[in-house]
């Protein structure tokens, strides 16, 4: 008979990687053949890596999916994260919020202890991600609840439900090809209630996320803002159910000095960084349409 998977910890230094490896695998396996997958990429499941101060998720050591300050566990490490957070700016005080993509957890976190009225939907296909998740701390309440589903299955059950909707959904290639349909982001718009905001993490080259923008940009007709995360290969992408859009930036940098006082996030930056890309949209609108996927898979 076939013994369930454990959570077993391993040296990391076998992986030039300091500190201790995690991995969901029997009693029974072979650390030496593990190493091996790992290190070639054909593992095929997530693993964590912790050397004393951060704990991370992988899909592949090429990239990490999610980072946690094991001295500040609900800080948001990677600035992507952050940035998807400016939300606040648009919905301050959200009834649901819907997460496409649990990663480690840092933004259903950070959401559970900042927005106590709030109730958490996380969506996430992949049974190993959620299995590792207690490593992460993400807890489970009435308030959040984490369903094991494909988005594109999930998103389309009801309708109207959602103040804030945050897809980043990705696999160990980039973002989840079953998110490539018109109808996938138009289930999605219609998931958002009025004046709600669908906040979308776009990863690596354009070449790859062009195809997922474009479906956005016309299910949304336009209401749109994408920016750059700075010194990073992330874009985040807002798109306004209705009169969100276009920004009124004088209201942003007035509702920054409030939030600031709230929560543990810079909101001035926060709308100086979306003010930066108030022209990427069109940039990005005039490249030539490919095919291929973005091959950066970080998330939170």
């Amino acid at each position: 008979m076939q013994q369930q998977p454990t959570l077993l910890e391993l040296p990391g230094e076998e992986l030039g990687e300091h500190g201790r490896l995690r991995v969901l695998e029997s009693a029974t396996c072979d650390p030496e053949r593990l190493y091996e997958r790992i290190l070639s990429g054909r593992y095929g499941k997530p693993f964590i890596v912790e050397d004393g101060r951060t704990r991370r998720l992988f899909f592949s050591l090429r990239f990490v999916q999610s980072s946690m300050r094991i001295a500040d566990p609900f800080a948001l490490d990677f600035a992507y994260t952050r940035k998807m957070m400016a939300f606040l700016l648009f919905v301050p005080e959200p009834e649901h919020v819907v997460m496409v993509g649990l990663g480690g957890g840092s933004m259903a976190k950070f959401c559970h202890r900042h927005l106590p009225r709030t109730r958490l939907n996380v969506i996430e296909v992949n049974a190993d991600v959620i299995a590792l998740s207690a490593e992460f701390g993400v807890p489970r309440d009435e308030r959040l609840i984490i369903v094991r589903a494909d988005a594109a299955d999930y998103l389309p059950t009801d309708e109207s439900d959602t103040d804030v909707l945050l897809l980043d959904g990705f696999d160990a290639d980039g973002i989840s090809p079953a998110f490539l349909s018109r109808d996938f982001y138009a289930a999605a718009c219609c998931r958002l209630r009025p004046g709600g905001v669908l906040v979308a993490n776009f990863c690596g080259s354009p070449d790859g996320w062009h195809p997922h923008f474009m479906l956005l940009d016309e299910v949304f007709e336009g209401r749109v803002h994408l920016g750059r995360v700075t010194n990073d290969d992330n874009y985040i992408a807002f798109a306004f159910a209705d009169a969100g859009f276009p920004i009124d930036w004088a209201y942003l940098d007035e509702r920054a000095i409030t939030l600031n006082h709230l929560f543990p996030l810079d909101f001035r930056i926060l709308v100086e960084r979306l003010r930066d890309g108030a022209d990427l949209r069109r940039q990005i609108r005039r490249r030539p349409q490919r095919a291929s996927r973005s091959r950066d898979p970080r998330r939170g």
